[in-house]
């Protein structure tokens, strides 16, 4: 068993501060873009997120990572709501998101496909379900590299 991701440090550490503040952790990437790391978080409620919600956050969040220091490279903290286009992660988002449009891609070809954008169904026994143009599609939740709303103006 190797190291563990620098998101799942900070998720663990992270997520009871945001709870605290009545917030939702909805994911963590920590990526080097143009020669910099940055660690994004972000963050969700029912009524959305405002200004005051990402800087709150930040300080405490911040705080807390400048103390315990779990990231030896130095980066950038970015706290922000995950937006219109969000990722589909945890099993709950798979029920809160039900009957939404959303964007499914796949490592490898199911069905000669790659991708698929349908109405969200749920997730079953370990499958993605879309509805697909009234086909149901399923999608085996191993081969699925990431399932995201699909804005539909």
């Amino acid at each position: 068993m190797g190291k563990p991701k620098a998101e799942d440090v900070v998720r663990e550490m992270t997520e009871p501060i945001i709870e605290v503040l009545g917030l939702e952790l909805v994911d963590i990437e920590y990526l080097k873009e143009g020669g910099a790391w940055f660690l994004r978080v972000f963050i969700d409620k029912p009524e959305g997120i405002t200004h005051h919600d990402c800087q709150a956050v930040s300080e405490r969040v911040g705080k807390m990572l400048d103390e315990k220091d779990p990231i030896p490279q130095s980066y950038v903290l970015e706290v922000s709501s995950p937006g219109i286009e969000r990722t589909l992660k945890k099993p709950t988002d798979f029920e809160k998101f039900r009957g939404y449009k959303v964007r499914a891609s796949t490592f490898s070809p199911v069905n000669g496909q790659k991708e698929f954008v349908g109405e969200l169904v749920g997730l079953e026994n370990g499958h993605v379900v879309i509805d697909v143009e009234s086909q149901s599609v399923t999608l085996p939740l191993e081969h699925v590299a990431r399932v995201r709303l699909e804005a539909d103006f």
